[in-house]
């Protein structure tokens, strides 16, 4: 496995590879939920690569870019073990040297939820994994279900610019109580822990509802807020009924639906979303 810092360095490894391969993006401080990408990316193709880069790009002024969980070692360890033929580490000076003044937005389904809530995040993203794209060259990458929103912002951007790209899509993977996998689970203390599994039964309560019969997402969403109101260290951002691809808000549930849910459980803030029609 070959760890590599440098754009040009990776570009002149790029001849060497054999085809197909793929990209999985990620910030790092690796759980199962990226490992379950690099996994599906292993059977997939040849070649696989795996970014660790902790984007500037997609934090606000307040959110948490110089705390977020870093442990290096930890990853290259577990990618090594996962087979991983190319790690691509970067340092910020080598994504936006001098500064960064060229952006990537993808309108529409950059406004809404995770969006309005986090201003220039997924500016943020689209560019970076623009980047990252062009960089690798890949034939395909994987995100996981988890993260939704920012699923079909890519999707959009990959679509729109008619990349040369397929982006995979893998499950949720979740611990034992339903909580999704996420590197921010981290900053949870033992008791937040335990409030955190709020998120999975606001979720697993709102498609129960579904597969009972009701089709009304104003009662779907007022469930899921129900169920995070009973956590008293829950405190909700955002309950909603979308529609996949657009993420705009569903009055009715007659086709594809996805529940999407943001809250806080005290200062760490937190997100996942369910299918509610299969």
């Amino acid at each position: 496995m070959e760890v590599v810092r440098k754009i040009d360095d990776l570009k002149a490894l790029r001849p060497s590879w054999p085809r197909p391969v793929g990209l999985v993006p990620t910030m790092g401080y690796l759980h199962d939920g990226h490992l379950s990408l690099v996994r599906r990316a292993r059977t997939e193709n040849a070649a696989v690569v795996v970014s660790i880069f902790v984007n500037p790009t997609q934090f606000g002024p307040s959110e948490d870019l110089s705390s977020y969980p870093r442990n290096l070692d930890r990853d290259l360890e577990f990618l090594e073990r996962e087979g991983a033929d190319v790690v691509f580490v970067p340092p910020a000076s080598e994504m936006y040297p001098g500064g960064y003044p060229t952006w990537v937005d993808v309108e529409g389904v950059t406004s809404l939820l995770e969006g309005a809530s986090r201003p220039g995040h997924f500016r943020g993203v689209a560019t970076v994994c623009n980047k990252l794209f062009n960089i690798v060259a890949a034939e395909r990458a994987y995100f996981g279900q988890k993260d939704a929103q920012q699923v079909a912002v890519i999707a959009k951007m990959v679509h729109d610019l008619n990349m040369n790209l397929d982006i995979v899509v893998i499950p949720t993977v979740r611990e034992t109580d339903g909580l999704a996998m996420s590197s921010r689970n981290a900053y949870l203390g033992s008791e937040e822990r335990v409030a955190a599994g709020v998120l999975y039964r606001a979720l697993t309560s709102a498609r129960g509802m579904c597969r009972e019969g009701c089709l009304d997402a104003a009662l779907v969403r007022k469930r899921m807020a129900d169920v995070i109101r009973t956590e008293s260290l829950a405190s909700l951002d955002y309950a909603a009924v979308v529609a996949p691809g657009s993420f705009e808000e569903l009055e009715s549930l007659d086709g594809q639906a996805l529940a999407v849910i943001a809250v806080r459980i005290g200062a760490t803030r937190l997100i996942d979303n369910m299918t509610l029609l299969d």
